[in-house]
């Protein structure tokens, strides 16, 4: 690595460090419930949840607030990888939405909306499509108030693994 390219590095990290962090905001006790309610279904903490989304054990550790809100909030069309949507129809018709586990040239593994773990040959499908839009659902004003959401932001970003626990 040539020294002014380590030069822009540290300043840039440098800039990193410069931002003031806003004091958390929101009632995590609450935040839980919340989430309980509108998330545990899909997501997991702690070993207690769903498994059709992302484990969000660490979510605040990987995370900041502005990204959980506009993830929620449908801002953001960021779709992680092992959690792509798809929707499939079996030559019997049956159509069938879930998420991505396993592909390869002739197979498709999926889990689908009620966490079946699911193979099909893919000569045995009438209809395959990778979906643009999450299985999340959006969470707009509408179904989740703005202190609601604060509630579970300040819940979500003090997540942080094996520190989540002893809370």
């Amino acid at each position: 690595m040539l020294d002014r390219d380590i030069w822009q590095v540290l300043a840039y990290l440098r800039t990193m460090s410069a931002v003031p962090v806003a004091a958390p905001t929101g009632d995590a006790a609450n935040g839980e419930r919340v989430f309980r309610a509108n998330c545990s279904s899909c997501h997991m903490v702690n070993g207690r949840g769903g498994q059709l989304g992302p484990d969000l054990s660490r979510i605040g550790s990987g995370r900041p607030r502005a990204g959980l809100q506009a993830k929620l909030r449908g801002a953001s069309d960021i779709i992680r990888s092992g959690y792509e949507p798809v929707t499939l129809v079996t030559r019997g018709g049956e159509r069938m939405r879930g998420v991505k586990k396993n592909e390869d040239e002739f197979s498709i593994q999926i889990m689908d909306t009620r966490e079946r773990l699911q193979g099909f040959l893919k000569a045995n499908l009438t209809e395959l499509t990778i979906d643009k839009q999450s299985l999340m659902p959006v969470y707009g004003p509408d179904r989740l108030n703005d202190r609601d959401l604060d509630d579970l932001l300040r819940y979500l970003t003090a997540l942080r693994g094996a520190e989540a626990g002893k809370r």
